[in-house]
């Protein structure tokens, strides 16, 4: 548990600062304001056991849709951050837990990503998932260098 529970790690990582954001943005009544970072990202850290024991069988519970949809739109505002350029993300993800992700800007698709088995959403440590979400939008980033007409829309 040290290891998911790293003070430093949240401070000096600007997209978890950001994923903090994203979460503490919908959070209507207050509940989040005083929680400390870590605590507020806690439920993004999902041990293998836990995994296993979690249910594909089931629906995909909305808790677990909005970590997702805060996932992609830490990675969206981090790449618009970054680059300047207006991302927005859509979600569509069945009850059976099986979808994708995108995340655009103008008439480029800086992340498309299939999800399967959303239920089991989460990583194993907090410094995978900012791994994971810093991967994503250095991704986003190469490709609006890559097409910067696509993404002024043009």
């Amino acid at each position: 548990m040290t290891e998911t529970i790293n003070d430093n790690l949240v401070a000096e990582n600007p997209f978890l600062q950001e994923l903090v954001l994203q979460v503490r943005a919908q959070d209507n009544y207050g509940v989040y304001r005083s929680w400390k970072d870590e605590l507020v990202l806690a439920n993004f850290v999902v041990s293998k056991e836990k995994k296993r024991q979690i249910s594909l069988d089931q629906g995909l519970d909305p808790q677990t849709q909005l970590r997702i949809l805060y996932f992609y739109r830490a990675i969206a505002a981090q790449i618009e951050k970054q680059s300047g350029k207006l991302c927005q993300v859509a979600i569509d993800l069945s009850h059976e837990g099986f979808g994708w992700a995108i995340i655009w800007t103008g008439h480029l698709m800086v992340v498309c990503r299939s999800l399967r088995d959303a239920q089991t959403f989460g990583y194993s440590s907090l410094s995978k998932l900012a791994n994971q979400g810093e991967k994503l939008v250095a991704s986003g980033l190469k490709k609006i260098a890559q097409f910067p007409d696509a993404a002024n829309g043009s």
